[in-house]
């Protein structure tokens, strides 16, 4: 398959690219800055394209059979919560794009922050949510602004007829890890283990994306993935 990674200088979609190469498809990483392209690209067709732009979008995507969005809204904590309005101004962009690119799949790499903790209550209904956030992820309480933005990412795609599927991995902060290709996958519900801990490598992540790249079971619906 042709399969493009927007992010693909990132954690996340670096290793969605290296889990699709490995797999044998033809890979177009997309990145904002050309300076960012790395001086071996290898079997990957490296491009510069701005994921806001959906005009630029719709050509620079042209062709491909599924992208992966694993765009993140800046370098580092305090940058993603300045740009935390990223989230949905990119799937804006990318939605509309796809009304010219019918064939296209979209699958988005997003947050956890809007998955069930209880039927009918989300991780960020939770009373003291943002108060929590230094203790359970490290980043300071501002960070509850990035953590709604992907909220509201979510409700565009949902509320949109395109071929989308939205990833949330779980609650904990997705670091490098093992790719050992055993984890869970759920539905809208946080996947959580018996002793409270709640969390998946970037590793795994990706490959939880291909599996969906290559078998799709969650089109126009939300997934999660967890230990």
């Amino acid at each position: 398959m042709e399969i493009g990674i927007l992010g693909a200088t990132g954690m996340i979609g670096g290793r969605v690219v290296e889990e699709a190469v490995d797999r044998g498809h033809r890979v177009t990483a997309f990145t904002r800055s050309a300076a960012r392209i790395p001086a071996e690209a290898g079997v990957v067709r490296w491009e510069v394209t701005d994921p806001r732009d959906p005009g630029r979008l719709a050509t620079d995507l042209a062709g491909l059979d599924v992208l992966v969005n694993a765009t993140n809204a800046g370098n580092g904590v305090a940058e993603t919560i300045t740009n935390a309005d990223a989230f949905p101004a990119i799937a804006r962009a990318l939605l509309t794009a796809m009304e010219s690119l019918p064939r296209l799949r979209l699958i988005v790499v997003g947050g956890a922050g809007s998955l069930e903790v209880a039927p009918g209550t989300r991780v960020v209904d939770v009373e003291g949510f943002a108060e929590n956030l230094p203790a359970a992820l490290d980043v300071p309480a501002d960070y509850a602004r990035a953590v709604l933005a992907g909220v509201e990412a979510l409700a565009l795609y949902r509320l949109s007829d395109r071929n989308w599927t939205y990833v949330s991995p779980s609650a904990g902060r997705v670091q490098a890890g093992k790719r050992t290709g055993r984890f869970r996958i759920g539905g809208d519900q946080l996947l959580v283990r018996e002793d409270g801990t709640s969390d998946i490598s970037a590793d795994d992540l990706a490959v939880a994306v291909l599996d969906e790249v290559e078998l799709p079971r969650f089109v126009q619906r939300r997934f999660t993935v967890g230990y």
